[in-house]
């Protein structure tokens, strides 16, 4: 049996699960092994130093599967910002059928997407955001609830709401982001409306991903009480893993008078990427989602991706199936 909807026809996947894009993970390591499994891998742009750096990636993926993948592109507020329109370029003229994006202001290179061609997922963290991604013409929204991994907004919205919310507001398909990583999640999902799910820091503890195995292994003996919000007060608010740096910004943040400066030397992009390569996860700050509760091994990619589709299939076909039964006549 198989799942089919809306978003695996359109994307031309096995499992309606994406890959979402990841800083220092969505490598053409991390996004071949999911499209392998079935699902639909992310390469993230912005991980490449340069646009032609990504082509290259894209290239490199290319040597390793087959099936279908995507490239995430997000638009994050920068003193000096990445050469987006250049990025943009190198997607659309390498082919790119699927791109996720995701941040402020995204409405010019949707436009440049959609010209090309291009099938576009964009991630939102608000209803009024999915609405105004709608009337971009975006394809698929992510509905990013407040579990997340990354930056969740600054409305606090669990996705239980926003989900339900998305099937009564929005005319174009969408998927549930944020505490997705296993099959009851994923047909939790479906039955609020979704097409789909979008995991993020699920795929970060698999075999393939990209990253240290020390780093994996905090992350299965974490639980869903080990991760905290930093950035609050500079309402750029991001949900990373609470380590001993975590705990220390978050100390910091509580002075009223606290600026970004106060900060800075604590989370250091540079000090992050080094938790993934050496493996060290007290280093710097990393980010990870509130899915740590759930997650309690380190699978490959294709047994992850089959697992959460034959659970999912399962409690759609024998458990809530078997709820519904006929009333008999009085």
């Amino acid at each position: 049996m198989a799942i089919k909807t809306k978003l695996t026809e359109m994307l031309g996947i096995e499992y309606p699960i994406v890959q979402g894009g990841m800083q220092y993970v969505g490598t053409a390591e991390m996004a071949s092994a999911v499209s392998n499994a079935g699902a639909l891998g992310i390469i993230t742009a912005l991980t490449q130093p340069t646009p032609d750096a990504l082509r290259n990636e894209i290239r490199r993926c290319r040597t390793m599967t087959n099936k279908p993948f995507g490239v995430n592109l997000t638009f994050l507020p920068a003193i000096t910002p990445p050469p987006y329109e250049e990025y943009t370029k190198a997607i659309i003229e390498e082919g790119i059928k699927v791109v996720e994006t995701a941040g402020n202001n995204p409405g010019k290179y949707i436009k440049m997407f959609k010209e090309a061609g291009i099938i576009v997922l964009h991630k939102c963290t608000a209803i009024r955001h999915a609405l105004s991604a709608q009337r971009l013409g975006v394809d698929v929204i992510s509905m990013d609830g407040f579990e997340c991994a990354g930056h969740p907004g600054e409305d606090d919205i669990g996705g239980l709401i926003l989900l339900a919310k998305s099937a009564k507001t929005l005319s174009i398909p969408y998927i549930a982001s944020g505490g997705m990583g296993d099959g009851r999640g994923l047909a939790a999902a479906l039955a609020l409306g979704a097409e789909g799910i979008n995991m993020g820091t699920r795929f970060m503890c698999t075999e393939e991903s990209p990253i240290h195995r020390n780093v994996k292994e905090a992350m299965v003996k974490a639980d869903e009480r080990s991760t905290t919000l930093v950035f609050r007060p500079f309402r750029n608010t991001s949900r990373i893993f609470k380590n001993s740096v975590a705990r220390e910004v978050n100390n910091r943040e509580r002075n009223p008078k606290v600026e970004f400066e106060h900060v800075r030397e604590l989370v250091a992009g540079a000090r992050g990427r080094q938790v993934y390569s050496t493996g060290d996860p007290e280093y710097g700050v990393w980010t990870a989602g509130q899915i740590l509760g759930l997650i309690d091994d380190i699978p490959t990619c294709k047994e992850l991706v089959h697992r959460i589709g034959a659970d999912a299939e399962a409690i759609i076909t024998q458990r809530l199936n078997s709820m519904v039964q006929k009333q008999s006549k009085l």
